[in-house]
């Protein structure tokens, strides 16, 4: 580190400190804690395989999948949730959190569209798609989206959808799919079968209403000024990058202003990731050589600097899950890359100061991730007694606040806990879920509990 580069450390390192010595309250027990990167596999952030067991394979908190609209929309307002149950508990029995997409058409596929609408008289137009790059051509069949009889069954999809899942612990998010081909909301090459604006606002406006807790992530940004999307710039949601580290740096061309950066700078909406998350694929030409130190192919863009522009939380990459072994190397170039991803948060400091039956706790907490934490998960203090929880406190502590390179106090007052090990944690709300850990050397690995004191 030159002299330049440390200065800016430095200063923070004299702010935090000052912070600390501010917050700890006279003849309060003061305790430094020592940084450690948090792992690649810390809940709802870093790369995510498709479901299955590759546990073995690269650290993972999260799987994918797809899933038929067809499969659970049997009649207007009917619904067999059983094929998303299986997915979600298969899931969750490994502790992983699951990301998932409904779809009406897939290239090769038949099924997706509902059943009953299509007996009801719902157009379909089967057409031979060339964009499925590197398979072959295959057919896809394509719904009229402008159908009275679809729209009304895609808002009450969405509505019975978010009744039942909005907030449930294991789902981590949910690509809003439903339109275009592999509901990536575009029929490309055939754009003149895709959804108008008018209907892809309802679909907007369907899933604002019914998910107000689980983050809902689109393709495209999209303003006014857009061509062919609606608006979405002012709903609630958070975007994926399809085409990570292949289209989504500003190249300056203006042939490449369809890339994801300079698109949601066009859109209005590159500072969203405050609040909703970036996800996305790494581009299948790109999975696992990406994380090489000189990757081969010529459209890499730098994996680092991709994260680093786009706040990027999760990202698919089906390379580093194959059945081969990566090369070591690549392996912990990867694992490096990915801890850099999403969240993290380290603790400081702690101070504990004992009066009056009660116990007054004071922890200094700094996000030194790219991206805040998206859920509401509660912040937990707990008296450890032998390795066992002898007692927990809720807390008004909210992690969800903590922006990338923010430090934030947080007090509270408990009781009288003299004579114990005390320790924080960031409860997973999931049943068996992985544990979230702090960016501490202590943070226990098995629990996720932090020893304070």
């Amino acid at each position: 580190m030159t002299e330049k580069d440390s200065r800016p450390f430095f200063a923070l390192l004299r702010a935090s400190v000052l912070l600390v010595v501010l917050a700890a309250p006279a003849g309060a027990q003061l305790r430094m804690l020592k940084y450690a990167p948090s792992p690649a596999d810390n809940p709802l952030r870093g790369l995510v395989p498709y479901a299955g067991e590759k546990r073995n394979r690269f650290p993972h908190s999260m799987e994918f999948n797809y899933l038929p609209l067809s499969e659970v929309m049997t009649g207007m307002n009917q619904f067999n949730w059983k094929p998303l149950e299986r997915l979600l508990d298969d899931i969750a029995q490994r502790g992983h959190q699951t990301v998932f997409r409904f779809w009406m058409e897939y290239p090769g596929r038949k099924e997706g569209i509902p059943d009953f609408l299509v007996a009801d008289g719902l157009k379909v137009t089967e057409w031979l798609n060339t964009n499925t790059a590197p398979l072959p051509p295959e057919k896809c069949r394509t719904p009229d989206y402008n159908d009275a009889r679809l729209r009304q069954a895609l808002k009450n999809f969405i509505s019975a959808f978010g009744k039942r899942y909005d907030g449930d612990p294991r789902v981590g998010y949910i690509t809003a799919g439903l339109l275009g081909t592999w509901g990536e909301w575009h029929c490309y090459p055939k754009t003149e079968l895709f959804a108008s604006k008018e209907v892809q606002t309802e679909v907007l406006d369907a899933y604002a209403a019914a998910f107000r807790r689980t983050p809902i992530l689109l393709r495209y940004p999209a303003n006014d000024d857009t061509y062919a999307y609606a608006a979405n710039d002012k709903h609630p949601f958070g975007y994926h990058d399809d085409s990570f580290c292949w289209a989504t740096l500003d190249t300056g061309k203006k042939e490449d202003a369809w890339y994801f950066m300079p698109a949601m700078r066009a859109a209005g909406t590159a500072n969203k990731w405050k609040r909703h998350p970036i996800g996305g694929e790494i581009r299948p030409e790109l999975w696992g050589q990406i994380f090489d130190e000189t990757p081969q192919h010529k459209m890499a863009q730098d994996f680092a600097e991709t994260v680093r522009q786009t706040h990027a939380t999760w990202l698919m990459d089906t390379g580093m899950f194959g059945s081969k072994k990566n090369a070591d190397n690549r392996q912990r170039r990867a694992i490096s890359q990915v801890q850099r991803m999403g969240y993290e948060f380290h603790v400081s400091s702690a101070s504990i100061t004992k009066s009056d039956n009660k116990t007054r706790v004071v922890l200094t907490v700094r996000n030194t991730g790219v991206a805040p934490f998206y859920h509401d998960w509660k912040v937990e203090l707990g008296a450890i007694n032998r390795s066992q929880v002898a007692r927990t406190w809720a807390t008004d502590w909210k992690i969800t606040e903590l922006l990338p390179g923010e430090t934030r106090v947080w007090t509270a007052e408990i009781d009288d806990a003299s004579g114990q090990t005390l320790a924080v944690r960031i409860a997973n709300p999931m049943k068996g879920g992985l544990p979230l850990r702090f960016a501490n050397e202590a943070s226990n690995k098995s629990t996720g509990w932090l020893t304070i004191n």
